[in-house]
Protein backbone atom coordinates (compact mmCIF):
# COMPACT_ATOMS: atom_id res chain seq x y z
CA UNK A 1 0.00 0.00 0.00
CA UNK A 2 1.29 3.86 -0.90
CA UNK A 3 -0.46 6.16 1.43
CA UNK A 4 0.84 9.88 -0.70
CA UNK A 5 -0.16 13.05 0.22
CA UNK A 6 1.17 16.92 0.92
CA UNK A 7 3.67 17.18 4.09
CA UNK A 8 1.90 17.11 7.50
CA UNK A 9 -1.83 15.25 6.87
CA UNK A 10 -0.68 12.77 8.94
CA UNK A 11 0.26 9.86 6.66
CA UNK A 12 3.00 8.45 8.78
CA UNK A 13 1.19 8.68 12.21
CA UNK A 14 -1.57 6.91 10.35
CA UNK A 15 0.64 4.55 8.66
CA UNK A 16 2.60 3.81 11.99
CA UNK A 17 -1.00 2.49 13.58
CA UNK A 18 -0.70 -0.88 11.10
CA UNK A 19 2.76 -1.25 10.51
CA UNK A 20 4.91 -3.79 12.89
CA UNK A 21 8.20 -2.45 11.92
CA UNK A 22 9.11 0.87 10.50
CA UNK A 23 11.49 2.52 8.33
CA UNK A 24 12.37 6.25 8.59
CA UNK A 25 14.53 7.18 5.14
CA UNK A 26 14.85 11.08 6.67
CA UNK A 27 16.03 9.93 10.10
CA UNK A 28 18.86 12.34 10.83
CA UNK A 29 20.89 9.81 12.61
CA UNK A 30 20.79 7.01 10.24
CA UNK A 31 19.88 8.49 6.47
CA UNK A 32 23.33 8.60 4.98
CA UNK A 33 23.40 4.84 5.84
CA UNK A 34 20.25 4.14 4.42
CA UNK A 35 20.87 6.00 1.07
CA UNK A 36 24.18 4.01 0.99
CA UNK A 37 22.22 0.97 1.33
CA UNK A 38 19.41 1.25 -0.93
CA UNK A 39 22.37 2.38 -3.80
CA UNK A 40 24.10 -1.28 -2.96
CA UNK A 41 22.12 -3.88 -1.62
CA UNK A 42 17.83 -2.17 -1.33
CA UNK A 43 16.31 -4.94 -0.46
CA UNK A 44 18.33 -5.08 3.41
CA UNK A 45 16.23 -2.04 4.16
CA UNK A 46 13.01 -4.12 3.36
CA UNK A 47 13.66 -6.63 6.25
CA UNK A 48 11.33 -6.17 8.69
CA UNK A 49 8.51 -7.73 10.44
CA UNK A 50 5.67 -7.07 8.39
CA UNK A 51 3.79 -5.11 7.63
CA UNK A 52 6.53 -2.80 7.23
CA UNK A 53 6.32 1.20 6.87
CA UNK A 54 8.69 2.79 4.51
CA UNK A 55 8.45 6.22 5.81
CA UNK A 56 9.05 8.51 2.48
CA UNK A 57 10.39 6.51 0.23
CA UNK A 58 10.94 8.69 -2.73
CA UNK A 59 14.31 9.65 -1.01
CA UNK A 60 15.43 6.34 -2.34
CA UNK A 61 13.86 5.86 -5.41
CA UNK A 62 14.99 2.55 -6.47
CA UNK A 63 13.07 0.90 -3.18
CA UNK A 64 10.00 1.28 -5.21
CA UNK A 65 11.02 -1.03 -8.08
CA UNK A 66 13.08 -3.32 -4.21
CA UNK A 67 9.42 -3.69 -2.46
CA UNK A 68 7.88 -4.81 -6.28
CA UNK A 69 10.34 -7.26 -6.38
CA UNK A 70 10.12 -8.31 -3.21
CA UNK A 71 5.99 -8.67 -3.45
CA UNK A 72 6.50 -11.01 -6.23
CA UNK A 73 9.03 -13.28 -4.66
CA UNK A 74 6.86 -13.53 -1.25
CA UNK A 75 4.05 -14.35 -3.20
CA UNK A 76 2.11 -12.10 -0.05
CA UNK A 77 -0.08 -9.56 0.74
CA UNK A 78 0.09 -6.57 3.35
CA UNK A 79 3.95 -7.18 3.25
CA UNK A 80 4.89 -2.97 3.22
CA UNK A 81 3.02 -0.33 3.47
CA UNK A 82 5.23 3.19 1.57
CA UNK A 83 4.03 7.08 2.70
CA UNK A 84 5.51 9.84 0.43
CA UNK A 85 5.02 13.01 0.30
CA UNK A 86 6.23 13.96 -3.35
CA UNK A 87 5.63 12.02 -6.28
CA UNK A 88 9.39 11.16 -7.64
CA UNK A 89 10.64 12.87 -11.31
CA UNK A 90 9.47 10.35 -14.24
CA UNK A 91 11.66 7.15 -15.04
CA UNK A 92 13.15 7.10 -11.86
CA UNK A 93 11.36 3.69 -10.97
CA UNK A 94 11.38 0.80 -13.59
CA UNK A 95 7.48 -0.54 -12.70
CA UNK A 96 4.78 1.01 -12.74
CA UNK A 97 3.84 -1.44 -9.34
CA UNK A 98 0.18 -2.01 -10.93
CA UNK A 99 -1.31 -5.04 -9.30
CA UNK A 100 1.27 -5.59 -6.54
CA UNK A 101 1.30 -1.93 -4.42
CA UNK A 102 -2.20 0.24 -4.27
CA UNK A 103 -2.49 3.28 -3.67
CA UNK A 104 -4.48 5.59 -1.69
CA UNK A 105 -4.50 9.55 -1.86
CA UNK A 106 -4.56 10.94 1.82
CA UNK A 107 -5.74 14.80 2.30
CA UNK A 108 -5.70 16.76 5.41
CA UNK A 109 -8.86 16.41 8.16
CA UNK A 110 -12.72 16.71 6.79
CA UNK A 111 -14.76 18.53 9.13
CA UNK A 112 -16.26 15.59 10.39
CA UNK A 113 -12.98 13.92 11.35
CA UNK A 114 -11.71 17.49 13.14
CA UNK A 115 -15.11 16.96 15.31
CA UNK A 116 -16.79 20.25 13.82
CA UNK A 117 -19.24 18.28 11.28
CA UNK A 118 -21.90 16.04 13.48
CA UNK A 119 -21.62 14.02 10.75
CA UNK A 120 -25.98 13.34 11.00
CA UNK A 121 -26.03 12.78 7.02
CA UNK A 122 -24.07 9.99 5.60
CA UNK A 123 -23.26 10.50 2.06
CA UNK A 124 -23.42 7.25 1.91
CA UNK A 125 -26.57 6.61 2.74
CA UNK A 126 -27.83 9.22 0.88
CA UNK A 127 -26.78 7.36 -2.39
CA UNK A 128 -28.67 4.31 -0.47
CA UNK A 129 -31.92 6.20 -0.14
CA UNK A 130 -31.63 5.29 3.42
CA UNK A 131 -32.02 8.87 5.09
CA UNK A 132 -34.82 11.87 4.99
CA UNK A 133 -31.93 14.65 5.17
CA UNK A 134 -33.65 16.41 8.44
CA UNK A 135 -30.39 17.24 10.76
CA UNK A 136 -29.19 20.13 12.36
CA UNK A 137 -25.75 21.79 12.77
CA UNK A 138 -23.86 23.68 15.27
CA UNK A 139 -21.15 24.84 13.64
CA UNK A 140 -22.02 28.48 13.09
CA UNK A 141 -20.74 30.68 10.70
CA UNK A 142 -17.67 31.96 12.77
CA UNK A 143 -16.30 28.26 13.46
CA UNK A 144 -16.87 27.57 9.79
CA UNK A 145 -14.16 30.73 9.47
CA UNK A 146 -11.96 29.62 11.87
CA UNK A 147 -11.76 25.86 10.47
CA UNK A 148 -11.21 27.51 7.02
CA UNK A 149 -8.62 29.50 7.61
CA UNK A 150 -7.08 26.82 10.01
CA UNK A 151 -7.50 23.88 7.47
CA UNK A 152 -7.80 20.26 8.51
CA UNK A 153 -3.99 19.57 9.14
CA UNK A 154 -3.81 17.41 11.94
CA UNK A 155 -1.28 19.09 14.12
CA UNK A 156 -3.69 22.32 14.14
CA UNK A 157 -7.02 20.68 15.28
CA UNK A 158 -7.23 21.66 18.87
CA UNK A 159 -4.80 24.20 18.83
CA UNK A 160 -5.15 27.69 19.79
CA UNK A 161 -6.53 29.77 16.71
CA UNK A 162 -3.25 32.20 16.35
CA UNK A 163 -0.15 29.10 16.32
CA UNK A 164 -3.00 27.11 14.09
CA UNK A 165 -2.87 29.80 11.60
CA UNK A 166 0.76 30.39 12.30
CA UNK A 167 1.66 26.90 11.51
CA UNK A 168 -0.42 26.88 8.46
CA UNK A 169 2.09 30.18 7.29
CA UNK A 170 5.08 28.28 7.80
CA UNK A 171 3.86 25.91 5.93
CA UNK A 172 3.22 27.80 2.70
CA UNK A 173 6.33 29.31 3.44
CA UNK A 174 8.30 26.16 3.11
CA UNK A 175 6.53 25.11 0.01
CA UNK A 176 7.42 28.77 -2.06
CA UNK A 177 11.13 28.39 -0.28
CA UNK A 178 12.39 24.48 -0.32
CA UNK A 179 9.65 22.10 -1.38
CA UNK A 180 8.90 23.05 -4.63
CA UNK A 181 12.27 23.45 -5.56
CA UNK A 182 13.38 19.79 -3.86
CA UNK A 183 10.86 17.99 -5.11
CA UNK A 184 12.60 18.21 -9.14
CA UNK A 185 15.83 19.75 -8.10
CA UNK A 186 15.25 22.43 -10.29
CA UNK A 187 15.76 26.22 -7.97
CA UNK A 188 12.95 28.24 -8.53
CA UNK A 189 12.55 31.63 -7.29
CA UNK A 190 10.28 31.91 -4.74
CA UNK A 191 8.84 35.30 -5.74
CA UNK A 192 7.13 33.90 -8.46
CA UNK A 193 5.91 30.54 -6.90
CA UNK A 194 3.94 33.38 -4.09
CA UNK A 195 2.92 35.23 -7.00
CA UNK A 196 1.54 31.74 -8.89
CA UNK A 197 -0.16 31.08 -5.27
CA UNK A 198 -1.24 33.92 -5.15
CA UNK A 199 -2.96 33.46 -7.91
CA UNK A 200 -5.06 30.43 -7.91
CA UNK A 201 -5.93 31.39 -4.57
CA UNK A 202 -7.41 34.58 -6.53
CA UNK A 203 -8.66 32.31 -8.67
CA UNK A 204 -10.10 29.10 -6.40
CA UNK A 205 -13.35 27.47 -7.36
CA UNK A 206 -13.06 29.16 -10.99
CA UNK A 207 -12.10 27.58 -13.94
CA UNK A 208 -9.24 30.16 -14.77
CA UNK A 209 -6.88 29.43 -17.64
CA UNK A 210 -3.70 29.13 -18.19
CA UNK A 211 -3.54 32.69 -19.61
CA UNK A 212 -5.98 34.12 -16.87
CA UNK A 213 -3.02 33.13 -14.63
CA UNK A 214 0.14 34.39 -16.28
CA UNK A 215 -1.72 38.01 -16.60
CA UNK A 216 -2.55 37.41 -13.01
CA UNK A 217 0.74 36.80 -12.22
CA UNK A 218 1.88 39.79 -14.56
CA UNK A 219 0.48 42.11 -11.66
CA UNK A 220 2.41 41.07 -9.29
CA UNK A 221 5.74 39.81 -10.38
CA UNK A 222 7.34 40.02 -14.00
CA UNK A 223 5.91 37.75 -16.96
CA UNK A 224 6.79 34.04 -17.06
CA UNK A 225 6.79 31.91 -20.04
CA UNK A 226 4.05 28.84 -20.50
CA UNK A 227 6.97 26.51 -20.18
CA UNK A 228 7.77 28.34 -16.81
CA UNK A 229 4.23 28.24 -15.60
CA UNK A 230 3.73 24.79 -16.58
CA UNK A 231 6.95 23.85 -14.70
CA UNK A 232 5.95 25.56 -11.38
CA UNK A 233 2.09 23.98 -11.49
CA UNK A 234 3.71 20.49 -12.15
CA UNK A 235 6.13 20.69 -8.85
CA UNK A 236 3.21 22.12 -6.86
CA UNK A 237 0.80 19.04 -8.25
CA UNK A 238 3.91 16.80 -7.43
CA UNK A 239 4.00 17.86 -3.44
CA UNK A 240 0.47 17.71 -3.54
CA UNK A 241 -0.38 21.22 -2.79
CA UNK A 242 -2.87 21.74 -5.96
CA UNK A 243 -5.30 19.42 -6.47
CA UNK A 244 -7.46 20.76 -9.49
CA UNK A 245 -11.12 19.11 -9.85
CA UNK A 246 -11.82 17.77 -13.28
CA UNK A 247 -14.81 18.27 -15.58
CA UNK A 248 -17.72 15.67 -15.96
CA UNK A 249 -18.67 14.32 -19.36
CA UNK A 250 -21.96 12.97 -18.97
CA UNK A 251 -24.20 11.57 -21.72
CA UNK A 252 -26.45 14.16 -22.97
CA UNK A 253 -29.70 14.10 -24.38
CA UNK A 254 -28.88 17.01 -27.00
CA UNK A 255 -25.58 17.45 -28.52
CA UNK A 256 -24.49 20.09 -26.01
CA UNK A 257 -21.21 21.62 -25.61
CA UNK A 258 -19.46 21.06 -22.70
CA UNK A 259 -17.05 23.09 -20.97
CA UNK A 260 -13.45 20.35 -20.06
CA UNK A 261 -11.52 22.98 -18.20
CA UNK A 262 -10.77 21.76 -14.20
CA UNK A 263 -11.43 24.52 -11.62
CA UNK A 264 -8.37 25.39 -9.37
CA UNK A 265 -8.15 24.14 -5.77
CA UNK A 266 -5.88 23.74 -3.11
CA UNK A 267 -5.40 20.21 -1.35
CA UNK A 268 -6.50 22.48 1.54
CA UNK A 269 -8.40 25.93 1.52
CA UNK A 270 -6.72 26.80 3.75
CA UNK A 271 -3.48 27.51 1.99
CA UNK A 272 -5.16 29.95 -0.13
CA UNK A 273 -6.17 31.19 2.83
CA UNK A 274 -2.68 31.94 4.14
CA UNK A 275 -1.06 32.84 0.92
CA UNK A 276 -4.24 35.92 0.67
CA UNK A 277 -3.37 36.33 4.31
CA UNK A 278 -7.16 35.88 4.89
CA UNK A 279 -7.60 35.61 8.62
CA UNK A 280 -11.22 34.03 10.15
CA UNK A 281 -12.25 37.64 10.99
CA UNK A 282 -11.07 38.68 7.11
CA UNK A 283 -13.24 36.41 5.78
CA UNK A 284 -16.43 37.76 7.75
CA UNK A 285 -16.01 41.17 6.61
CA UNK A 286 -14.95 40.02 2.67
CA UNK A 287 -18.11 36.90 1.81
CA UNK A 288 -16.81 37.30 -1.68
CA UNK A 289 -13.63 35.57 -0.79
CA UNK A 290 -15.25 33.28 1.95
CA UNK A 291 -17.83 32.39 -0.81
CA UNK A 292 -15.20 31.27 -3.39
CA UNK A 293 -13.06 29.35 -0.11
CA UNK A 294 -16.34 27.53 0.87
CA UNK A 295 -16.78 26.17 -1.87
CA UNK A 296 -13.29 24.78 -2.01
CA UNK A 297 -13.55 23.79 1.63
CA UNK A 298 -16.60 21.49 0.71
CA UNK A 299 -15.00 20.07 -2.37
CA UNK A 300 -12.04 18.95 0.66
CA UNK A 301 -14.70 17.22 2.23
CA UNK A 302 -16.87 15.53 -0.82
CA UNK A 303 -13.77 14.29 -1.92
CA UNK A 304 -12.37 12.49 1.44
CA UNK A 305 -15.69 11.36 1.97
CA UNK A 306 -16.76 9.94 -1.63
CA UNK A 307 -13.17 8.44 -2.13
CA UNK A 308 -14.17 6.40 1.48
CA UNK A 309 -16.93 4.63 -0.98
CA UNK A 310 -15.03 4.41 -3.80
CA UNK A 311 -16.43 7.30 -5.57
CA UNK A 312 -14.56 11.08 -7.56
CA UNK A 313 -15.51 14.43 -7.55
CA UNK A 314 -15.47 16.40 -10.44
CA UNK A 315 -17.65 19.81 -11.71
CA UNK A 316 -19.83 20.30 -14.81
CA UNK A 317 -20.39 23.68 -16.54
CA UNK A 318 -21.99 23.86 -20.08
CA UNK A 319 -21.47 26.36 -22.82
CA UNK A 320 -24.76 27.88 -21.66
CA UNK A 321 -23.08 28.13 -18.33
CA UNK A 322 -25.54 25.69 -16.56
CA UNK A 323 -23.63 24.31 -14.07
CA UNK A 324 -23.15 22.03 -10.59
CA UNK A 325 -20.08 22.78 -8.23
CA UNK A 326 -19.81 19.00 -7.75
CA UNK A 327 -20.78 15.66 -8.98
CA UNK A 328 -20.05 12.61 -7.44
CA UNK A 329 -19.62 9.89 -9.05
CA UNK A 330 -19.31 6.23 -7.67
CA UNK A 331 -17.13 3.56 -9.65
CA UNK A 332 -20.95 1.71 -9.65
CA UNK A 333 -22.46 4.32 -12.10
CA UNK A 334 -24.28 5.75 -9.62
CA UNK A 335 -24.11 9.81 -8.79
CA UNK A 336 -25.33 13.16 -7.43
CA UNK A 337 -24.84 16.00 -8.14
CA UNK A 338 -24.38 19.72 -5.74
CA UNK A 339 -24.56 22.87 -6.07
CA UNK A 340 -22.71 24.81 -2.87
CA UNK A 341 -23.78 28.12 -1.53
CA UNK A 342 -23.67 29.64 2.19
CA UNK A 343 -27.00 31.48 2.40
CA UNK A 344 -30.47 30.60 2.50
CA UNK A 345 -31.64 32.92 -0.19
CA UNK A 346 -29.39 30.92 -2.94
CA UNK A 347 -31.37 28.04 -2.55
CA UNK A 348 -34.06 28.42 -4.69
CA UNK A 349 -31.78 28.98 -7.69
CA UNK A 350 -29.38 26.31 -6.81
CA UNK A 351 -32.22 23.61 -6.56
CA UNK A 352 -33.43 25.13 -9.75
CA UNK A 353 -30.13 24.70 -11.64
CA UNK A 354 -30.18 21.28 -10.16
CA UNK A 355 -32.70 20.16 -11.79
CA UNK A 356 -32.16 21.99 -15.30
CA UNK A 357 -29.33 19.86 -15.13
CA UNK A 358 -31.34 16.85 -14.67
CA UNK A 359 -33.33 17.30 -17.52
CA UNK A 360 -30.27 17.44 -19.47
CA UNK A 361 -28.49 13.93 -18.97
CA UNK A 362 -29.53 11.56 -21.04
CA UNK A 363 -31.12 8.46 -18.73
CA UNK A 364 -31.26 6.20 -21.30
CA UNK A 365 -27.38 5.74 -21.35
CA UNK A 366 -26.61 7.02 -17.80
CA UNK A 367 -28.40 6.37 -14.16
CA UNK A 368 -31.02 8.71 -13.14
CA UNK A 369 -29.09 10.85 -10.15
CA UNK A 370 -29.22 9.13 -6.67
CA UNK A 371 -29.69 12.45 -5.50
CA UNK A 372 -29.61 16.37 -5.52
CA UNK A 373 -28.27 18.39 -3.28
CA UNK A 374 -27.48 21.64 -2.33
CA UNK A 375 -24.63 21.86 0.29
CA UNK A 376 -24.78 25.06 2.72
CA UNK A 377 -23.13 26.82 5.60
CA UNK A 378 -26.82 26.92 7.24
CA UNK A 379 -27.91 24.90 9.94
CA UNK A 380 -30.96 23.03 9.47
CA UNK A 381 -30.83 20.14 6.77
CA UNK A 382 -34.14 18.90 5.03
CA UNK A 383 -35.47 17.50 1.86
CA UNK A 384 -37.82 20.19 -0.26
CA UNK A 385 -41.45 19.00 -1.31
CA UNK A 386 -38.86 18.73 -4.75
CA UNK A 387 -36.98 16.02 -3.82
CA UNK A 388 -33.84 18.22 -3.82
CA UNK A 389 -31.85 17.87 -0.45
CA UNK A 390 -30.47 21.07 1.97
CA UNK A 391 -27.37 19.95 3.47
CA UNK A 392 -25.78 21.71 5.77
CA UNK A 393 -21.65 20.90 5.13
CA UNK A 394 -21.59 20.88 9.38
CA UNK A 395 -24.00 18.06 9.11
CA UNK A 396 -21.94 15.27 5.98
CA UNK A 397 -19.77 12.37 6.68
CA UNK A 398 -18.37 9.55 4.51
Amino acid sequence: MLIEGPKWCGKTRTAQEKAASVLYMQNPDYAASYLKAADTKPSLLLDGAVPRLIDEWQTAPVLWDAVRFAVDQRGECGQFILTGSAVPTDNVVQHTGTGRISRMLMRPMSLFESLESNGEISLKALFDGDTDGECASSLTIDGLAVALARGGWPAGVGQKESIALKRVYDYVDAVINIDVSRVDGVEKNPARVRALMRSLARNVSTAASVTTIRNDIAGDEESVSEKTLFSYLNALRRIFVIEDLPAWSPAMRSKTALRSSPKRHFIDPSIAAAVLRATPKNLLQDFNTFGFLFESLCIRDLRVYADAIDGEVFHYRDKNGLEADAIVHLKDGRWAAFEIKMGVKEIETAAENLKKLHEKINTDKMKEPAFLGVLTATDLGYRRHDGVYVLPVGCLRE
